[in-house]
């Protein structure tokens, strides 16, 4: 097996400083490694942008498209780099204006459910104030 290439080591720490874990293969490793290399490995590495903005940016191209599986992914990846849920509400709140109401209102419902399981994982009880 070949060693892997700088970009896809520069990929997969990214890619695990954003997510706050590493790269899993799923059904598709080649998939995968497309994108560790490719996306994480020059897009999010290219110095134009923080890695906060280019997952707000994400997290905005998500919520329009209203891919939920990746919508919920990058909303833990907003959490994971220090976003508050506060900041991504609003994020999703003004997607109504840019991508219509469904898209936020999907946004918004998405957003609660990923915030309940992060909080019953941590024994909180999501309707109370943290």
């Amino acid at each position: 097996m070949s060693q892997p290439s700088a970009r896809h080591e520069r990929g997969e720490a990214i890619f695990k400083e954003v997510f706050g874990r590493e790269p899993r293969p799923g059904n598709y490793p080649e998939f995968l490694q497309i994108t560790v290399e490719h996306l994480f490995g020059e897009i999010w590495a290219r110095p134009q942008l923080s890695l906060e903005e280019r997952e707000l940016v994400a997290l905005t191209a998500v919520a329009l498209a209203r891919t939920d599986w990746e919508l919920r992914g990058h909303i833990g990846a907003s959490l994971n780099l220090g976003m508050s849920r506060e900041k991504i509400i609003e994020v999703i709140i003004q997607l109504a204006y840019y991508g219509g109401w469904p898209v936020a209102n999907n946004g918004l419902r998405v957003a609660q459910e990923v915030f309940a399981e992060l909080d019953n994982a941590a024994g909180k009880d999501a309707d109370h104030d943290q």
